[in-house]
């Protein structure tokens, strides 16, 4: 185990909507965040990246070796970047983590997988940084879903014994990790977010996201629509559960059309879409929950988090940041942390989360020298 207890963690959501980069201390169990910065991507290539999750692309084997160079290409400059801005000696790190960019998650079915495309020795040596990266894959092995993979980092960050608390993120696809004030921990996918919302709004605004639900505000829920959204039968589905964008994607949502839907409303709907089924998931799950802590991009989306309020009356709604947590950075802070209880050999994953048959370290580590290090 290096000497140092600075980590740099790194994960590109299911919205690819940048590249964040987190650099956290870990001090006596406890974790700090010591800077935080999302990187774009590069115009075409994160085009590629939301075409490819939407389903509306295909792609060959040379295509998948490119991509897999190019994805690691740029989480190793976001890496070097957040070093640079921060002012920190890439020595001074004792390890990445990083999820890597997931282009597809069926974790059921007879033979389940799990993919996510960076490749770590690209990443290692354009970074110098030892990496700890491929987390998921171990878990589904294990018969898990391989997510949510964090509960544990929020277990250690927000637990109290005093009330049963969810953390949620809103990410491009929204999950809840129940914490219950007497009991295990429990987490799961909850269904779609910003990913289909933010999609749509690009397919019709040309903009990248919703910004504060303006365009949702313009139009009115469509009932009939929603009802039919929510008919899946992945949303009926109990815990352990996990999803992506190559379920809920746009041409899901289009099929779902009579012909006379306007963009407004459907935006408006798919919104709708979000907060029930984080709501029903809740009450079902943990009816007693008296706080919900929200992370992820979908916390800046004003109206989202009003409408969630709403709906969960009987809980407090706020952010991590009332917890002095960034809330745009915590799930880049799993990824530091992940990557350090790899290397001191300690499991990741949850089983009462993934469903795995029982706690395992997960990842590979792709070692940088010492003296590579020099």
């Amino acid at each position: 185990m290096p000497d140092s207890n600075l980590f740099l963690g790194l994960i590109s959501g299911t919205s690819a909507d940048g590249i964040d980069a987190a650099l956290v201390r870990f001090n006596d169990g406890h974790a700090q965040l010591v800077f935080g910065r999302t990187y774009p991507w590069q115009p075409d290539l994160r085009t590629r990246l939301v075409e490819l999750g939407q389903q509306s692309a295909k792609l060959t084997l040379d295509d998948i070796g490119e991509l897999d160079v190019r994805i690691a290409r740029a989480f190793a400059d976001a890496a070097l970047q957040a070093l640079a801005d921060s002012g920190t000696d890439a020595r001074d790190v004792a390890a990445l983590g990083s999820h890597g960019q997931t282009l597809r998650h069926r974790p059921h079915g007879p033979h389940p997988f799990t993919l996510q495309l960076g490749d770590p020795n690209t990443i290692a040596e354009c970074t110098g940084i030892t990496t700890v990266a491929d987390f998921r894959r171990r878990d589904v092995a294990a018969g898990g879903h391989g997510a949510p993979l964090l509960p544990g980092l929020h277990a250690a960050l927000l637990y109290s014994a005093d009330e049963d608390r969810a953390v949620l993120n809103l990410g491009g696809i929204a999950n809840l990790t129940l914490l219950p004030a007497q009991g295990d921990v429990r987490g799961f996918d909850t269904g779609p977010a910003n990913g289909l919302m933010d999609a749509w709004c690009l397919r019709h605004r040309g903009e990248a996201f919703d910004r504060d639900g303006a365009f949702a505000r313009e139009g009115k829920v469509d009932d009939a629509l929603l009802s039919r959204l929510l008919d899946d039968p992945w949303l009926a589905t109990p815990p352990p559960k996990s999803t992506g964008r190559d379920q809920f994607h746009l041409p899901w949502v289009s099929a779902k059309f009579t012909g006379c839907e306007s963009p407004a409303d459907v935006q408006a709907t798919l919104l709708a879409l979000t907060v029930r089924t984080i709501a029903d998931a809740l009450r079902t799950t943990q009816p007693g929950t008296k706080r919900v802590i929200a992370c992820g991009g979908g916390v800046h989306n004003s109206r989202l988090m009003k409408a969630l309020a709403d709906a969960l009356p009987e809980c407090s709604v706020e952010s991590t940041a009332a917890h002095d947590i960034d809330p745009d950075f915590v799930e880049a802070m799993g990824f530091a942390w992940l990557a350090r209880q790899t290397l001191l050999g300690l499991p990741g994953n949850v089983p009462s989360v993934t469903g795995a048959d029982a706690v395992r370290v997960l990842g590979g580590v792709y070692a940088v020298e010492a003296a590579d290090k020099s």
